[in-house]
């Protein structure tokens, strides 16, 4: 009896039926190169998420997969670094077309299984995080919000206070491209540009390493608080036809409306 009860227990622990989303291949199982994860599903796009760290708070990580097979990566070290780093390089599938191998121009490679709309953290042999933290290595797909994206905002006001056209009648303003997930814009003096990432509940984050051009202008004061919020900024809020982001439930740190154009 006690033979038999055993037997039932590991059929029952090995017939246990994957996460949701897993897109696992079991060892030995036949591959079937017409329904996996490459051919499957909708993968490019842009994948966030926070995974454990050994010695800071978290590791806020944000890769984009490209379809031609490019990828890039930016990770933040949270509570030790304000600065994240970025690479980028190619990726490759594995046989199952259910996992992608991350290979970096310099630094090591890194392993991840592409589910429905996520991305799990493997380790260096191919496996999934077990424990209590798995389920922190696993990163999401960024989500679309067509109400802001696409359309372009002019700044009408900064902490609070109302912006002004500059003398030469140039508009300070900012664009979010939802296919590429690309924020582009002009500060009042200098054009910038770099990614952005949404994620549920209305936030939203822009990367930190913003590039932009160098000019000179007389007055600097209003391109350097808009930037300097833009960093700052972690969710945002629509209503007609005025878009404004946010900091937790602070007052706005901007104000845009919508370009006639």
């Amino acid at each position: 009896m006690k033979k038999l009860l055993l037997a039932t227990a590991l059929c029952i622990a090995g017939c246990v039926a994957p996460d949701q989303g897993s897109d696992v291949v079991a060892t030995g199982a036949a591959i079937d190169p017409a329904h996996n994860s490459r051919n499957s599903l909708d993968w490019p796009g842009v994948y966030t998420g926070t995974v454990p760290c050994a010695d800071c708070e978290g590791i806020a990580t944000t890769i984009r997969l490209n379809a031609e097979g490019s990828y890039e990566r930016e990770l933040l070290y949270l509570g030790k670094s304000d600065t994240p780093t970025r690479d980028t390089g190619m990726f490759s599938w594995d046989d199952s077309g259910s996992i992608v191998t991350l290979q970096p121009t310099q630094g090591e490679v890194q392993l991840y299984q592409v589910g429905e709309n996520r991305l799990f953290h493997l380790d260096r042999t191919g496996n999934r995080i077990s424990g209590d933290l798995s389920a922190r290595y696993v990163l999401m797909r960024a989500q679309r919000d067509p109400r802001i994206e696409d359309r372009k905002w002019l700044l009408i006001e900064v902490m609070g206070r109302p912006v002004q056209l500059t003398a030469d009648g140039r508009r300070a303003h900012i664009l979010l491209q939802g296919d590429a997930a690309r924020v582009s814009g002009n500060g009042s003096c200098n054009n910038f540009f770099g990614a952005y990432v949404l994620e549920p509940g209305n936030r939203i984050r822009f990367a930190r390493n913003m590039g932009a051009t160098m000019m000179a202008c007389p007055d600097m004061q209003v391109e350097d608080a808009f930037m300097d919020a833009l960093r700052k900024v972690d969710n945002y809020a629509v209503d007609s036809g005025q878009l404004s982001l946010n900091r937790a439930r602070m007052a706005p740190l901007l104000r845009f409306e919508l370009a006639a154009d």
